[in-house]
């Protein structure tokens, strides 16, 4: 079997695993790509490929966790949809908004969000058990649709962005966080492929395995995650964070 082709197994189903226990398997997978696909394999294939892929891992994941979580769907319905339309335009727009602008913006927001979660010990290790109120359902279509444009525009730590607005705002446990996080994420996702699909962008020899392996990877995340439970996604968010605070600090001073 093809080094290439064991190589890029290997690398789908360790980011499915990843993304659906903590979130960050693109931080994971795109380099991987980078490194794995045959020279000659463009950016916007390798974009293209990436995304197949992990829409794939997301909806194992989000199906695995729904299955034995609830959610709150009569919130994330409408706030997927506004994602949805807002990562479209996010995707149309790209070319035109410089997005290196707007990595010191998220690396600071990063830093906040870690040592929020660091100092705040209780953060998502609690069940809501009470129901949702107005004021959640409008806040609920306000981070739909602005992290919807930031996915389509941009996308790295999207997930944990998502995940820390669930519990920060919403008072959610890190696994209702999470398997929330994946419903959005599967909307923002799609609207990418819209534009990748239709362009030829998605090489369906190299995306097609690279997607069961992500399924694999996504359906065995989610079950460590659930067993593991709040604390441990905790820990794991923090050190994603962490990770995420490396790369834009690393990019900002290279640049």
């Amino acid at each position: 079997m093809d080094a290439h082709f064991i190589w890029l197994l290997g690398i789908g189903f360790a980011a499915g695993v990843m993304d659906a226990a903590v979130g960050g398997g693109g931080l994971l997978q795109l380099p991987g790509l980078f490194n794995a696909l045959p020279n000659g394999t463009t950016v916007p294939q390798i974009m293209g490929i990436n995304k197949f892929a992990s829409i794939n891992g997301t909806l194992m994941a989000a199906a695995t966790y729904v299955r034995k979580i609830t959610v709150p769907w009569k919130m994330l319905l409408p706030a997927a949809i506004l994602a949805f339309v807002f990562s479209y335009i996010g995707a149309k727009l790209v070319t035109y908004i410089p997005t290196a602008t707007m990595k010191p913006a998220i690396l600071v927001l990063l830093v906040v969000m870690v040592i929020y979660t660091f100092f705040k010990k209780d953060l998502g290790q609690t069940v809501r058990t009470s129901r949702l109120v107005r004021k959640e359902y409008y806040l609920g279509l306000l981070f739909g649709a602005l992290i919807g444009f930031y996915d389509g525009i941009f996308g790295p730590g999207t997930g944990s962005l998502l995940a820390f607005v669930f519990v920060r705002f919403f008072a959610f446990d890190f696994l209702t966080a999470t398997a929330s996080a994946k419903v959005i994420n599967l909307t923002t996702n799609s609207a990418a492929l819209l534009f990748f699909i239709p362009a030829g962008f998605v090489v369906w020899h190299w995306a097609l395995p690279l997607a069961v392996a992500n399924l694999g990877g996504g359906f065995l995340g989610a079950h460590l995650a659930m067993r593991g439970g709040a604390r441990w996604l905790r820990y794991g968010f923090m050190a994603l964070l962490c990770v995420l605070i490396g790369r834009f600090g690393w990019e900002i001073l290279t640049a």
